[in-house]
């Protein structure tokens, strides 16, 4: 009978290595899969390539280290890690192309809507009227949804059990947020230059 080679065999438990570089190769296997993933690897599943027993979350503490002189870092955002660049050359990226704008081909108003979905979610399209002086068309919350930067949440108790909008894990992601309580303050997100101020906006 032929073996199935669907998925190849995997030594997680590599006890022919010494105990460092055994370590070392359960570090570098992290490496490779956070590498590979354009998305958030939760801890279960870099569990599937490290020994039983051995702690995924120390693995990732020592390859943290490991790369501290690197132009990159690990990020715990959402459910999982993930590598992102270091803040110190987001400059040097903007001025090269759109790499780090991939988010986000989205416009001033598009990123202050979700922004404040964010802060004020569950919200409905009518309070997001309220917020911005103007209704927020199906397009603009179509786009959100595109990117899967929003979802939709419970009802609201108003008339019509209107629909609310959420953020998601992809929006956490996107701006490497662990959870909503790593947003930052209004203020701070206005700087940044991701937000543009509520007095600024057209209505």
């Amino acid at each position: 009978m032929a073996k199935d080679r669907s998925k190849p065999d995997l030594d997680r438990e590599l006890s022919d290595l010494p105990s460092e570089l055994r370590w070392r190769e359960w570090m570098r296997r992290i490496e490779a899969v956070l590498f590979a993933s354009a998305l958030p690897v939760p801890r279960e599943d870099l569990a599937r390539v490290v020994g039983q027993g051995a702690s995924v979350d120390l693995l990732v503490e020592d390859l943290a280290t490991d790369i501290e002189d690197r132009a990159f870092e690990i990020a715990q955002v959402a459910d999982g890690w993930m590598f992102r660049t270091r803040s110190t050359y987001a400059p040097a990226i903007r001025a090269v192309a759109n790499v780090g704008g991939r988010l986000l081909d989205l416009g001033e108003f598009d990123i202050a809507v979700l922004a404040a979905i964010a802060y004020h979610q569950p919200i409905t399209r009518e309070g997001l009227k309220d917020i911005f002086g103007k209704d927020i068309s199906r397009d603009l919350i179509g786009r959100l949804h595109a990117r899967e930067l929003i979802g939709t949440g419970p009802r609201s108790p108003q008339r019509g059990a209107p629909y609310t909008f959420v953020t998601t894990s992809q929006f956490l992601v996107a701006f490497g947020l662990e959870t909503l309580l790593d947003l930052p303050d209004r203020e701070e997100f206005e700087d940044s230059g991701l937000l543009i101020p509520a007095e600024n906006i057209a209505k």
